[in-house]
């Protein structure tokens, strides 16, 4: 995203859109301006601020007479008065900011907008997380933190070490040049992005072994991380494995999804005898599939 300095009449609406704070008020050239290095393309700016075309020469005139007048004007402050925000064109590597950053875009690896992952919150049709396995959500960065690929790679090489399993339908995935090491492409490590998950299982019993690995790392990261935990009920709808083990870390669990089966592909055939065995599964899963959420954790 770019300013167009010929446009700007530096009302500052902008400065408070930003969730990266990337935006401010350069006072040598008294112009709203873009810090590139900070800007995770997750057009906020663009999209929140209502575009008003008006001539930047006459809302300048404008401002300086009631500046002179000792008149206070507070425009609105959603507005860009003089449509100045122009997007790039973003290139590789850059353009993989907007695709973690910008919840409108879908991941051109999974087809998922915004962080491009459904997690488990289709695990009644995925089947991601079997029955005597835990998943891992490791959720990396924050409105006004935001997360460089860098951090995530320390994350992923330690993980890979572990011989966990990474999640194949998730774009972190889908950006490395060597999976079993957990390796990132090298040319995004600088990127900065709003949030990303990495996605991973394991079988149950190694569930406080890869909790512990995350806060390791975690304490080395200059961002901030949030952990998710999934796992299979059983069939009474308890679950008697992970969650004392969550418990014993000091998390609070909460029952965060519940599938019910309703996303299950099912052919309906024309009896109502058919109907009723549909209608029997689906009420059964709902205490057969449930998610644990482990609560944050944060840096």
């Amino acid at each position: 995203m770019k300013i167009n300095p010929n446009k700007c009449v530096a009302c500052g609406n902008c400065t408070y859109v930003c969730p990266m704070n990337a935006i401010y008020i350069d006072p040598a050239m008294n112009r709203a301006t873009i810090d590139r290095d900070e800007c995770v393309e997750c057009y906020s700016c663009f999209n929140g601020l209502s575009q008003e075309h008006l001539n930047p020469s006459l809302v300048r005139g404008i401002r300086k007479v009631l500046s002179v007048l000792k008149v206070r004007f507070d425009p609105e402050p959603d507005v860009c008065p003089t449509a100045a925000f122009e997007p790039d064109e973003l290139s590789w590597p850059r353009v993989v900011r907007r695709a973690f950053s910008d919840p409108s875009v879908p991941h051109e690896s999974t087809g998922v907008e915004g962080r491009g992952t459904e997690e488990v919150k289709t695990n009644d049709v995925t089947g991601r997380v079997k029955v005597g396995e835990v998943g891992f959500t490791i959720e990396f960065g924050r409105p006004g933190v935001g997360v460089r690929f860098r951090e995530i790679q320390e994350m992923c090489w330690t993980l890979a070490k572990a011989n966990v399993s990474f999640e194949k339908r998730n774009p972190i995935t889908s950006l490395m040049t060597d999976v079993p090491t957990g390796t990132l492409r090298s040319d995004i490590l600088a990127e900065k992005v709003m949030s990303a998950i990495v996605e991973i299982k394991v079988p149950v019993e190694r569930t406080e072994e890869v909790i512990r690995l995350v806060w390791d790392v975690e304490k080395q990261l200059d961002t901030v991380v949030a952990l998710g935990v999934a796992t299979r009920c059983e069939e009474d709808g308890e679950e008697t494995v992970v969650l004392p083990i969550l418990e014993r870390l000091g998390y609070k669990p909460q029952r965060a999804k519940t599938n019910i089966g309703l996303g299950r592909l099912v052919t309906l055939e024309a009896s109502g005898q058919a109907a009723a065995e549909v209608n029997g599964n689906a009420a059964a899963e709902v205490n057969g599939k449930m998610a644990v959420g482990a609560g944050a954790k944060t840096a």
